[in-house]
């Protein structure tokens, strides 16, 4: 049939009235009673089975069933859960399936905000159903109960619907008012109508006694709804709100406070609700825009702060107050919605296109606009914050969980937050895209991939913080900043406690702290011996110390690398006592040639000889590791005045990802059939293991550092291309490569995201130090969680006695395969990739390593 052509709803008189209902219709009744639903669809089912139409009835709710079970009639159980993309999926999958000029029934659309928790949702759920059905020639009758809902879901519904119909009833009458009917118009099919279910006779009301008993009926039923001014959300807070002032018990409702906006894992569910008060969960809500979740790493968060609150005062009372905003995750789905990418989103969620759609999808989210209530509110949230620095963060529902910490996968977004209103809030809407576009970035789909996450539901919230620090002339920034970790599973000290937690700390802003970016030498504090490095003469920490300090310019309106040059005589006198320490050894040398100047270096010294502010991150880790019965991963900052009085501001928890040792391995003298790679002790990390190699991509130093900088990222590509090649087929690859991976500096190494090295069992860096490559155990930074948690054996070649031997040279009688597997053979010389046969041993307890290569018959 048709598009558009009429069909019979099973009451002769009404399709009169309306002009028939049309093929591609969508029929929403609003009722005040589902037995007032029952009247049209029961004729309506009877007349489809009579046509013998394909009739599918969605079951979904917890209400009696709409449909009885009948021949002609396919009935599909649904489950209603609290995520929405995959219910949505599912539904659109079978209409999907279904096809063209399909008749369908819904179970009542009011029963999934009770799923769902808003209004919001229930109506984004309609404008994605509603449109796709109308493609496929469908006919489909949505029952709606009244006064349940706020008017502005009412009106996307009616908006996005082609037929409104109102349906009032009492015991001897039935009444239904058409709200809106799509492309037809009579002068009377927008009046009250009066139905008589026993005579199928359905008449507008024309004189003014019928009319007179019409608003009665509809005043009485109105009367009875809830404030229709709100989301169903709000009324459920504002009640919980109103309940607790009155000194009722709210622990019912506290519960499905925790279940609706905080967390979906229930061991994460159940450490909120012992820490948090009611107060607590009402002061979230107060913070937030929009509704859902406000996502796990702010629930992290704020749970391991109430820890430190209720576990130890004292330290709390040293902790910066805590002001960030929310943006739920129901706004994520909301902008995909009202920018119409949906369809898009459903695409790019099936096997065959989940990478290929993804840089679509991202530009498509890149560049969405905003509804014009939610944008009233960002302006107030800029308001509240004036005219100081903010980050937008990412808060992925699955972010920062037990498992999968998604470390570096989502992007988070200074905002210099600075200029005219209009211009701050462009600037805040567009770091809304760019964290709303990083959830399609390949190294966050495949790591979701990996881990068996593709299908989850994964909505994207987010949590907005003030910048935490001081104004430096043109420079913002923190004194210091890092991450700590309740426990150090990696020694790179001798004899350290491995219980006592470690910090990777940083001068400015830590970024420097959690990514390998040039001149990123962040300083290693082990909280047992918190002075003690693992360099023993000052050159040396001098050479390996940080170089550059990540601040917001308020100038230039952006997050800067600035030179240590460039930024430390701005610090006040005390700060550059704190945070710099002077090379001796060179101003020695200096003063020897007749030249008296100061040399200093960034190493947070003066710091980690605090006693008490050590005392006190390790006691925070302790604290917060003590409730979640698990090692935490945490991010901060630390500010500090000339008193000596300093404060931490804890930005960050989530479980530390820590793997048990599986058992000492027995490391062996080299057989007479094989030649040492590779031995060393105390340069690698990761599991006891025996593995058989039969891969080794290698990238030539000198070749590398001789290609035109430019192009260094096509030798990232190169290696991405091996990685994907042999994607879940089971190789065992190494990857050996000067300086390090995951660095964005290609002075520094290779400039490798994960994605392009996740499928290797081992990645060896290589120091060459003549031309700057130098690896780094990177404690602490993404590429390390993202190692320990793919299970992936680092290991480095130092150009000292932790490197017991290494003989590059035994690959060179070996063919390169590098055309075979990436089709070209364009950097052949830099790129080489040798199928070997090789064995590599691991023992974490003796830090021993050994990787051997059979010998060739000649």
């Amino acid at each position: 049939m048709a598009a558009f052509d009429p069909i019979c709803s099973g009451i002769p008189e009404m399709d009169a009235c309306l002009d028939h209902i049309r093929l591609g219709d969508n029929v929403v009744w609003q009722v005040s009673d589902l037995r007032e639903f029952r009247l049209f669809t029961d004729a309506y089912i009877r007349q489809a089975v009579k046509d013998r139409r394909n009739i599918i009835y969605f079951r979904f709710a917890s209400h009696p069933p709409l449909v009885d079970p009948q021949p002609g009639v396919k009935i599909v159980p649904i489950e209603l859960t609290h995520h929405f993309e995959s219910f949505t999926v599912k539904i659109h999958n079978i209409i999907e399936q279904e096809g063209w000029d399909a008749f369908y029934v819904f179970d009542c659309l009011s029963e999934l905000q009770t799923a769902w928790s808003t209004d919001l949702m229930m109506g984004n759920f309609f404008k994605v159903t509603c449109p796709y059905l109308f493609s496929l020639n469908t006919v489909a009758f949505f029952p709606l109960i009244r006064g349940k809902h706020s008017f502005r879901a009412i009106a996307k519904i009616r908006d996005t619907t082609q037929l409104f119909l109102d349906v009032y009833s009492d015991a001897d009458h039935v009444y239904v008012r058409p709200e809106k009917v799509w492309n037809r118009y009579s002068d009377t099919m927008f009046l009250p109508h009066i139905f008589i279910p026993e005579r199928q006779t359905f008449r507008p009301i024309l004189d003014g006694v019928q009319a007179s008993r019409f608003y009665t009926i509809m005043n009485r039923s109105q009367s009875r709804a809830v404030e229709q001014n709100k989301d169903a959300w709000d009324r459920f807070f504002d009640d919980a709100k109103q309940d607790y002032a009155a000194g009722k018990n709210i622990d019912e409702a506290c519960s499905e406070m925790c279940k609706i906006m905080m967390s979906r894992d229930e061991k994460m569910r159940a450490m909120i609700q012992s820490q948090f008060t009611p107060e607590d969960f009402f002061d979230v809500r107060d913070h937030m825009i929009g509704t859902g979740m406000i996502g796990g790493k702010a629930a992290g968060l704020l749970l391991a702060r109430k820890i430190i609150e209720n576990n130890d005062p004292d330290l709390y009372a040293r902790l910066e107050p805590h002001d960030s905003y929310y943006i739920g995750s129901d706004v994520y789905y909301s902008y995909i919605v009202d920018n119409n990418f949906w369809d898009l989103r459903i695409r790019q969620r099936q096997q065959q296109e989940y990478f290929a759609l993804a840089d679509d999808f991202a530009d498509r989210l890149s560049s969405g606009s905003f509804a014009p209530e939610m944008e009233q509110r960002f302006v107030r949230l800029l308001e509240y914050y004036g005219h100081d620095p903010i980050i937008v963060r990412s808060s992925s529902i699955l972010e920062d969980g037990f498992g999968n910490a998604f470390a570096g996968k989502y992007e988070s977004v200074f905002c210099a937050n600075a200029g005219t209103m209009t211009e701050r809030l462009h600037e805040l809407e567009q770091a809304f895209r760019t964290v709303y576009a990083s959830t399609m970035s390949l190294s966050a789909l495949d790591y979701r991939k990996r881990r068996g996450l593709d299908q989850r539901d994964e909505q994207m919230a987010l949590l907005i913080q003030r910048v935490s620090g001081s104004h430096y002339e043109e420079y913002y920034m923190p004194c210091a900043a890092g991450v700590g970790y309740s426990y150090s599973p990696y020694r790179f000290l001798k004899n350290q406690d491995p219980s006592a937690g470690m910090l990777r700390l940083v001068m400015g802003l830590g970024t420097g702290a959690v990514d390998r970016t040039e001149g990123s030498y962040p300083r290693l504090v082990n909280l047992d011996q918190p002075e003690a490095t693992a360099y023993t003469t000052v050159a040396e920490r001098h050479r390996y110390s940080q170089r550059k300090v990540a601040a917001i310019n308020k100038t230039e309106k952006c997050l800067a690398s600035v030179s240590q040059r460039n930024i430390e005589n701005k610090l006040p006198f005390y700060l550059q006592n704190q945070l710099l320490e002077h090379d001796t050894e060179a101003e020695r040398n200096l003063r020897e040639l007749g030249m008296r100047r100061q040399v200093r270096f960034i190493s947070c010294h003066g710091l980690v000889k605090n006693r008490a502010l050590m005392t006190d991150m390790k006691q925070m880790l302790a604290d917060i590791q003590s409730v979640y019965q698990y090692p935490v991963d945490t991010e901060f900052t630390i500010n500090l005045a000339e008193s000596g009085e300093y404060v931490i501001n804890l930005l960050q928890c989530r479980p530390l990802q820590v793997y048990e040792d599986t058992g000492k391995v027995i490391i062996p003298a080299p057989a007479s059939d094989e030649t040492v790679l590779l031995e060393s002790k105390g340069a690698s990390m990761g599991l006891s293991r025996t593995m058989d190699l039969d891969t080794i991509v290698a990238v030539d130093a000198k070749a590398y550092y001789e290609m035109p900088y430019a192009e260094k990222s096509e030798i990232a590509k190169c290696i991405g291309a091996i990685n994907w090649k042999y994607r879940g087929q089971g190789r065992k690859m190494m990857l050996m490569v000067p300086g390090r991976v995951g660095t964005s500096s290609p002075e520094l190494g290779v400039p490798t995201a994960f994605a392009d090295i996740s499928e290797f069992s081992a990645v060896c860096e290589i120091a060459v130090s003549n031309v700057g490559y130098n690896p780094e155990l990177s404690f602490g930074s993404h590429i390390f969680q993202d190692l320990v948690e793919a299970e992936i054996l680092y290991t480095a070649v130092f150009e000292n006695d932790h490197t017991l031997a290494y003989h590059p040279e035994a690959l060179d009688g070996c063919v390169n395969h590098l055309k075979e597997w990436v089709g070209s053979d364009q950097y052949a010389d830099i790129v080489k990739v040798y199928e070997t046969k090789c064995r590599l041993y691991y023992d974490v307890e003796s830090e021993h390593l050994l990787c051997v290569l059979k010998k060739t018959e000649e």
